[in-house]
């Protein structure tokens, strides 16, 4: 059984509006496909084998029942950020910041807003999606960290890992990769370089579970497991592989169907108490997507699914 969705977002977020990809049944259960529409195919190829390991294979025995998870909060105003935080249940919020078209100033004011919601007691950590030099990032890092009363780490605050790795040397914070790992020819990298304290695995671009443990291991360092924007379906296979993992020492960025004004899912992969449930998820009607992204979709997998065949 294979079909097509396209589900929309509450807020803009990563430069999109609408979130597309399919989902198919096989004999392990429901997997999802939903490499971002402007990837190429051999990009998407490592996508399919995380939704195939899903749906044909499975997943390895988890070690915990239940995985932590933080609340995602896009590059929105202060009073939608506090809004997001105090609707989303977490302890931890992740939020965006250095978006294009916006200043130091408004990621102030959203972190304040954030540390308003949260409490004293909360953690907050910021993505910058590598916008920053190391230059920009010394700075922004202390006025962020003022801010937010305190971060318990920055995602990806420069592109390079050879940035990475020279902000380490001088700023107190922890550093995370996460395009650094997972769009490099080589994520050891970071390892190599001692470029980060955190690595940041997204199960679908990764390549699966199994693949995501694999790196896990040889990388050494405390994994947070972050989502790709997927349906409750997709989000299923990165509680997978938190659960999987020996330790976990972080919330993970997972409760991102939270974006979604609906899912696919039955249960949705929602938190309660800052917590999501180690579970399978069901597929439900209503895909939502056109005749012709359907055809789109269906052409993209069958190039793709050609390309995986001749590889195995």
């Amino acid at each position: 059984m294979t079909r097509v969705f396209s589900l929309p977002l509450r807020t803009r977020f990563r430069g999109i509006t609408v979130r597309e990809g399919m989902v198919f049944r096989g004999d392990a259960g429901w997997g999802e496909w939903s490499p971002f529409v402007e990837y190429d195919d051999a990009t998407a190829l490592t996508w399919l084998r995380c939704a195939h390991e899903a749906a044909f294979v499975g997943w390895p025995t988890p070690v915990r029942s239940q995985v932590p998870v933080n609340v995602t909060v896009p590059a929105v105003d202060p009073p939608t950020a506090y809004d997001i935080v105090r609707l989303g249940g977490c302890l931890t919020a992740k939020v965006k910041v250095a978006e294009p078209g916006q200043t130091l100033a408004d990621d102030q004011a959203r972190l304040e807003a954030v540390r308003s919601a949260l409490g004293p007691a909360g953690l907050i950590r910021i993505d910058a999606n590598g916008a920053w030099t190391v230059d920009e990032a010394v700075r922004a890092v202390r006025l962020l960290g003022a801010a937010a009363g305190g971060l318990e780490y920055v995602e990806q605050p420069c592109a390079s890992v050879e940035e990475l790795a020279a902000l380490r040397r001088i700023v107190d914070v922890l550093i995370a990769a996460d395009e650094s790992i997972r769009r490099a020819e080589d994520p050891y990298r970071v390892r190599d370089l001692e470029a980060a304290d955190i690595a940041v695995l997204k199960v679908q671009p990764l390549g699966g579970v199994r693949a995501c443990l694999r790196i896990a291991e040889d990388i050494g360092m405390p994994v947070v497991v972050s989502s790709a924007v997927e349906s409750s379906i997709g989000i299923a296979a990165g509680v997978a592989l938190a659960a999987a993992l020996p330790e976990l020492h972080h919330a993970c960025g997972l409760a991102t169907v939270q974006l979604l004004t609906h899912d696919l899912g039955q249960p949705s992969m929602l938190p309660v108490d800052g917590m999501l449930e180690v579970r399978p998820v069901e597929a439900l009607d209503g895909f939502g997507a056109s005749d012709e992204r359907t055809a789109w979709w269906l052409a993209r997998y069958e190039r793709v699914k050609g390309m995986m065949d001749s590889c195995d």
